[in-house]
């Protein structure tokens, strides 16, 4: 009689035991999602100091014993402008790789806007509004509060962009400025979401919502990779709902990602029309409260750090503005991540942090006292 060529009897015997592994498996997911999960985020003791209208800016104090620490950074405060979608909590998503706690580690003495929830009452305001209103009293509270001249400004995304222009606008209050994820060159077909915004009609969907919806731009975001960003995703979580730290990072993650504010209609229209379809600011073309956007006028050093692999804010939309700019003291870094990796990975938290601290340390001087 021929033997089969199929073991038979080596494939009913794997599944048995893969049977038994699943029940096992499954056993434990059950104990560790009934069980009391630790899914905060933004944990990082924080005091609101400034307030106007719906924006906030918090304020961490490193304690006295970082400040003995050797790599300790610039005594320059440090105010990180996040974007407009999404929530800044995403630099303290969870114990252990938080941004926040890492600076807070190495002395710095750290701000941070928070953008709040706009209601239809804020549907008017526009990108001049946030720079040369709300940013500008942040940067003018700071400086008054710690008796200098100029801060240190990072900005993320949407708020790196936010960040370069009020630099160009207001040059002497920026002692250094450090650019993260940040679109500054919108001439560039490397990402999708790119090609959608040349050929939307902003006009006709701001003019119908009034602000821009944030769980709208949520589904545009996952729609630019769905099999990653909704079915990967989550074949991952129930390859690893047995363990709970996974599960605990999982839904910290998710809690961050759904908490989207909406858009003031009029910045957004302005940023997809000024930015994206027209790509005025890295020609020196855009114009905000009546006053170009001129990139020459950024003397001071500047850090450019960026992902190698962001579908949002890919590389030729970022590594170009330090060729625009005037500063003689430039430096592009590209990291081997995508967009939020560079604050939420293992890996590039230890290159991130440390790249700023030592870059800020450099450049600390007494040139900024009174």
């Amino acid at each position: 009689m021929t033997k089969p060529g199929v073991p038979v009897d080596l494939i009913l015997s794997k599944l048995a035991q893969d049977t038994g592994g699943i029940q096992s498996r499954l056993q434990k997911a059950s104990d560790v999602l009934l069980s009391p999960l630790e899914t905060k985020i933004a944990s990082t003791p924080y005091e609101v100091v400034y307030q106007e209208d719906r924006v906030k800016l918090k304020y961490y104090k490193a304690g006295k014993d970082t400040r003995k620490d050797k790599g300790a950074a610039s005594k320059t405060p440090l105010l990180i402008i996040y974007a407009l979608i999404n929530r800044e909590t995403m630099l303290d998503l969870q114990p252990k790789k938080s941004v926040t706690e890492s600076f807070l580690k190495k002395g710095m003495d750290l701000y941070m806007v928070d953008w709040g929830y706009p209601s239809r009452k804020d549907k008017f305001l526009t990108i001049d509004d946030h720079v040369n209103g709300y940013i500008n009293n942040i940067i003018d509270f700071i400086r008054k509060k710690h008796n200098i001249q100029a801060v240190n400004i990072m900005g993320i995304c949407m708020g790196g962009t936010l960040s370069v222009i009020y630099t160009a606008l207001h040059p002497k209050k920026v002692k250094n400025l450090i650019t993260t994820v940040t679109p500054t060159n919108f001439d560039t077909d490397q990402g999708l979401l790119h090609i959608w915004m040349k050929s939307i009609d902003v006009d006709r969907m701001i003019d119908t919502l009034g602000n821009m919806p944030g769980d709208m731009m949520n589904f545009g975001f996952l729609l630019l990779n769905p099999a990653r960003l909704m079915l990967d995703k989550y074949v991952g979580f129930m390859e690893n709902m047995d363990k709970k730290e996974f599960v605990e990072n999982f839904i910290r993650m998710e809690k961050w990602i759904f908490d989207s504010p909406d858009v003031p209609g009029e910045t957004f229209r302005q940023f997809v029309k000024d930015g994206y379809q027209k790509n005025l600011l890295i020609q020196n073309k855009m114009e905000v409260g009546g006053q170009i956007v001129d990139l020459n006028n950024i003397t001071m050093p500047l850090l450019n750090i960026y992902g190698k692999y962001d579908h949002l804010v890919p590389p030729a939309a970022c590594e170009l503005l330090t060729k625009k700019v005037a500063s003689n003291d430039t430096e592009d870094v590209c990291l081997d991540t995508g967009h939020i990796g560079i604050y939420v990975s293992s890996k590039t938290q230890k290159e991130f942090v440390p790249k700023i601290i030592d870059w800020l340390g450099k450049r600390e001087g007494d040139e900024n006292a009174k």
